[in-house]
């Protein structure tokens, strides 16, 4: 059976968390779709935001990851993107209920908020929920309207 893929993409601030989350993504075994950025040097966020928004709606990839220094301008920027439903989480519990309730398939992480330790709890939350359904289907319905 293939292992799914899984989408990651960041800015300039988000690089070494980026980097981290791919190997941690990786041991899982899931296969990584690296949509930049590939180094330090500044780059515009909102440029990887639709590099994943663009993933997600070509059907490249069913869910995805982003990082930037707060993950605000970058899940801005992916929402943007009907097909996109990116969660800024800060702990596991945000991410879970962002599976749970809103069925996100993008999660979204500010590398100068939260540590690697935090990361990859919201990633587990991420990656190991499921969406309820249910009354939460005809809302999550609305949102790609």
């Amino acid at each position: 059976m293939a292992s799914e893929t899984i989408a990651i993409a960041c800015d300039h601030a988000g690089f070494d968390l980026k980097e981290s989350l791919k190997k941690e993504l990786t041991e899982r075994g899931f296969d990584v779709l690296d949509l930049g950025t590939n180094g330090p040097d500044s780059v515009d966020y909102p440029d990887f935001g639709v590099a994943m928004g663009d993933a997600i709606a070509e059907g490249k990839v069913r869910r995805g990851v982003l990082v930037c220094g707060s993950g605000i301008g970058i899940s801005i920027a992916a929402n943007r993107n009907p097909a996109v439903r990116a969660a800024l989480c800060q702990n596991g519990l945000m991410a879970k209920l962002s599976r749970q309730h809103n069925d996100a398939n993008v999660l979204a992480l500010g590398s100068r908020l939260i540590g690697i330790e935090t990361a990859i709890d919201c990633l587990d939350a991420f990656l190991n929920t499921a969406f309820e359904g249910g009354r939460h289907q005809r809302r999550v319905d609305k949102l790609g309207a």
